[in-house]
């Protein structure tokens, strides 16, 4: 019994010492002039569910949760978000050419038709950044056409 006691105080200790190793945020306040809603004039009803469902990992502005101050979570998060930016940048997407903006919108319209975005671990939590069908199709539409003016 007291090895288990020993054992749950180291673990209480480390739980608590970890608290403590910051992690990188990805925050601005600012909307740089290269951002996709602004580069393509993106109509509100798209903007918004983008914003709500994509722009959290996808953007150099991600909506921190409360559970983010929690480390391992913390670290999680960061990882997911440096990741998911790797992978696309809305905040960027004025300064890709023309043939990787067509490259990533193709990858957009596959993955949220295998709906493989948003990822089921972020609308797990996150309830409102599903896609409905009828938001899947006007998202998709939108985006064939951003790809075919291209």
């Amino acid at each position: 019994m007291k090895t288990v006691k020993i054992i749950l105080l180291i673990l209480l200790v480390a739980f608590v010492g970890i608290q403590f190793i910051p992690t990188e945020r990805n925050q601005t306040d600012i909307v740089p002039a290269t951002d996709f809603l602004l580069v393509n004039n993106v109509p509100n009803n798209i903007k918004n569910k983008l914003q709500v469902s994509c722009y959290d990992c996808h953007s150099n502005n991600t909506k921190y949760p409360w559970y983010n101050k929690i480390q391992p979570v913390a670290w999680f998060l960061e990882e997911h978000v440096k990741n998911g930016k790797a992978e696309l940048n809305f905040s960027e997407w004025g300064s890709l050419s023309s043939r990787r903006k067509a490259s990533k919108l193709r990858s957009i319209i596959k993955q949220i038709e295998s709906k493989e975005m948003p990822l089921d671990s972020y609308t797990l939590i996150h309830k409102d950044a599903k896609f409905s069908n009828e938001e899947t199709n006007e998202i998709i539409n939108f985006i064939t056409q951003l790809k075919d003016s291209l």
